[in-house]
């Protein structure tokens, strides 16, 4: 090789290495993170507690109860050795590599043709089976769903691993194309270096090759000429000077990507006379920010537990926590998986089935720019990019408290080798000073109570980093036995270049679809839709959906002082229609899951209803080609029988899909859905209007719904939950008052 083609080459390699690093590696944050020095020490070899920064020594304690323990750190588990304990534990280590070599020597992928796996996750046994299964019966047959692309057409298929037996499934005519993979993602970010014309632009933008981060930007669908090719468009940013390179956009300038042959098909640039906005200040990394001496700080928090944690976590993946029980697992696609979860009744002392299944099935997230350059940034997250792929190792004593338990996620790479995601999920306690339930006497009664009991929770919780979105998913237990499901939002804006550094430059009648954040910066408004899939099984498998409309009632003349009143009128629905929501706010209802089989002492069946926190609803047209596909967000609430088929609600297959394979058509057939096993969806919704302090990284926004009993108990079921006692918690004095 000539010296200068050489020199080249290693430019380009070193160049792609460099975009790699930055496009997918976390960089974790925290406005003042909490290092373990900072934070109570409370072992069993010390007789005091202690914060090496700030506390001293205290009393020796007493008794041996009044000594902390002090919890491990996260170690690393080895997965080589594991095995499946109940029917819904994720694939093993061992179990994917069989997969791979019993498809290995199947016909389809016998022959030369390039091939990739893009998900090999376990194939539920059938839900029957599962609600049969007890711990100690023999173990259901495992088996693997995959699916793979060979040959650019895409296939469904189902591997025995005990009998190697392989069934190819029909996929139809549907349109899309599989998640990616992690390797179509990061192969299509470095793919335009191989491309002069690029490279050109690059520089006569002002950018050193050295200097460019790339993200891979999903394209949606939007007509034919996108149709029969895997195509992704790549946009690219200065990292020089700093580590948040999203502040930095080359703006205009869009690559659209062939995914499977890395074809540059066409190479976009109508902002040219756009500057890239300056590095200064967009750095959100603690080790480089300028602290102001007078900026007060909180001191270090953190919750400690003199008897240790109240949760076990059996076989890998069974929770036990005071009266709730469920299995938990990581998915590359959902990210988390919460099945069987069952509450002990007070009374009884059963576990009663709440629901089979809950998972977040589908992020849609519009961008409102029709321009050139972001029209096409209407990503599905879940089924376009992974959800649970996008999931980062989570940051001990600050995305968990010090007394978590993590679990990582063995997931499949493209070729099929297995993969350990570690520290993707973390279970924890959380208690920050809330009330399960009070009440206090008046003194014009002349009795003397007051009793409170503080409201302690379990909390199993994800983060994924969507390239620069942060997703926080909370699936929080309350001993009362209801189920809060919320959704932060944090990480880094997608924003947009401009020419302009004061709003009172930009003309009266222009839009910049967005909020100046800073110089050369426009924050894009967008919207983010979470779909949820919640199997409720309320004391069995066949339930009713009831909607409870809250009407004003005028009261008959002469009747009574008052006017008018509300009333509560009860409607079943009978089909799939009658359980399509929109939320009104000047038209409440209340929304039950029933069992109108059992019910309390008193008459009312038992369920659960569903609380809708603060959400948003989607304003695009129907027949935008984005909210096709996205069709999922027409409704809030959408209730359909169970078909183990339809678990995706924008599809099996999302990537470039057309919307003919969503939650809405199989919702249109109208299906019989009164005292049957039936599925409710829920969609949280956010509007975001970006604002300066958005930049340059997001304080976390969060809203969250609730799953609540609703004649589900005879009475109270915390009634006898005793309060706290000053001799049952640890005291930790600090230097001045030791």
């Amino acid at each position: 090789m000539e010296p200068r083609n050489f020199l080249r080459f290693l430019f380009i390699f070193l160049s792609v290495s460099l975009v790699l690093f930055f496009t997918w590696v976390h960089l974790p944050y925290a406005p003042q993170p909490n290092p373990t020095t900072d934070l109570l020490d409370c072992s069993t070899n010390s007789p005091w507690c202690t914060s090496k920064n700030r506390f001293q020594p205290i009393n020796k304690p007493s008794t041996a109860d009044n000594i902390l323990e002090k919890p491990p750190n996260p170690k690393h588990h080895n997965h080589e050795s594991d095995t499946p304990h109940h029917p819904l534990d994720p694939l093993t280590i061992s179990e994917i590599n069989k997969v791979r070599t019993i498809l290995k020597s199947h016909t389809l992928f016998k022959s030369s043709s390039p091939c990739a796996f893009h998900s090999i996750v376990l194939e539920e046994p059938d839900k029957t089976l599962v609600l049969k299964w007890k711990k100690g019966d023999s173990m259901l047959p495992r088996k693997a769903a995959v699916v793979a692309r060979v040959a650019g057409k895409s296939h469904v298929l189902t591997v025995d691993i005990s009998s190697g037996e392989v069934a190819v499934q029909e996929t139809g005519s549907r349109s899309g194309y599989p998640t990616m993979t992690i390797e179509d993602m990061t192969s299509s970010t470095w793919a335009p270096l191989s491309n002069a014309d690029f490279n050109r632009t690059i520089i006569e933008r002002g950018v050193d090759l050295q200097d460019l981060a790339c993200l891979p930007i999903s394209l949606g669908w939007f007509g034919e000429n996108e149709e029969n090719r895997r195509l992704i468009k790549v946009q690219c940013y200065s990292m020089k000077g700093t580590a948040n390179f999203y502040m930095r956009p080359i703006e205009g300038l869009t690559v659209l990507l062939d995914m499977d042959s890395k074809e540059v098909v066409e190479i976009s640039d109508k902002g040219r006379d756009i500057p890239i906005p300056k590095a200064a200040n967009t750095d959100y990394r603690y080790s480089v920010q300028e602290i102001n001496p007078e900026m007060m700080f909180v001191n270090p928090i953190s919750i400690e537990q003199p008897k240790g944690p109240s949760f076990t976590v059996e076989d890998e993946h069974l929770v036990k926590w005071a009266n709730w029980e469920f299995h938990l697992k990581p998915d590359p696609r959902a990210g988390v998986i919460i099945s069987r979860a069952k509450v002990r009744d007070p009374d009884s002392g059963e576990m009663r089935n709440v629901m089979y299944k809950g998972y977040t099935s589908e992020l849609f997230v519009p961008y409102m720019d029709p321009t050139d350059a972001w029209y096409f940034k209407t990503y599905m997250d879940a089924g376009e990019y992974g959800f649970g792929l996008q999931a980062m190792p989570l940051d001990p004593l600050n995305d968990c408290p010090r007394n978590a338990y993590y679990m990582d996620g063995v997931f499949a790479a493209g070729d099929g080798t297995p993969y350990v995601r570690s520290h993707m999920v973390c279970v924890f306690e959380s208690y920050a000073g809330d009330i399960g339930w009070r009440h206090s006497e008046s003194p014009i009664t002349g009795m003397e109570i007051r009793e409170v009991r503080p409201k302690v929770t379990l909390v199993v919780r994800m983060a994924a980093s969507v390239a620069n979105y942060d997703y926080i998913v909370d699936w929080e237990f309350q001993t009362d036995g209801l189920i809060r499901i919320k959704v932060g939002l944090s990480g880094i804006l997608m924003v947009k270049g401009t020419s302009y550094v004061n709003t009172n430059q930009v003309p009266g009648q222009q839009n910049l679809y967005g909020t100046l954040l800073s110089e050369n910066v426009i924050g894009v408004i967008h919207d983010h839709y979470i779909t949820f899939y919640l199997d409720m099984d309320i004391d069995g498998s066949d339930n009713s959906f009831v909607k409870v409309n809250i009407q004003k009632q005028r009261t008959s003349p002469g009747e009574s002082p008052r006017r008018s009143y509300l009333k509560a009128i009860r409607n079943v629905a009978k089909t799939e229609k009658d359980a399509q929501i929109q939320l009104k706010l000047y038209d409440p209802s209340e929304f039950h899951v029933v069992n109108p089989m059992k019910r309390t002492r008193v008459g009312n069946p038992v369920g659960y209803k569903l609380v809708p926190g603060g959400t948003a609803a989607s304003l695009l047209d129907h027949d935008d080609p984005p909210q096709k596909r996205g069709a999922f967000t027409n409704n809030q609430i959408w209730v359909t029988p169970y078909n183990q088929s339809e678990q995706w609600a924008g599809g099996l297959f999302v990537y470039q899909s057309q919307g003919e394979d969503t939650l809405a058509v199989w919702s249109e057939r109208d299906r019989p859905i009164e005292n049957k096993d039936i599925v409710l969806w829920y969609t949280l919704g956010f509007h975001h209007v970006p604002c300066q302090e958005d930049f340059p990284i997001m304080p976390t926004v969060s809203s969250s719904f609730d799953l609540k009993p609703v004649n589900f108990f005879e009475s109270n079921p915390i009634l006898r939950i005793p309060p706290n006692v000053e001799k049952d918690l640890p005291v930790c004095k600090p230097a001045a008052s030791a």
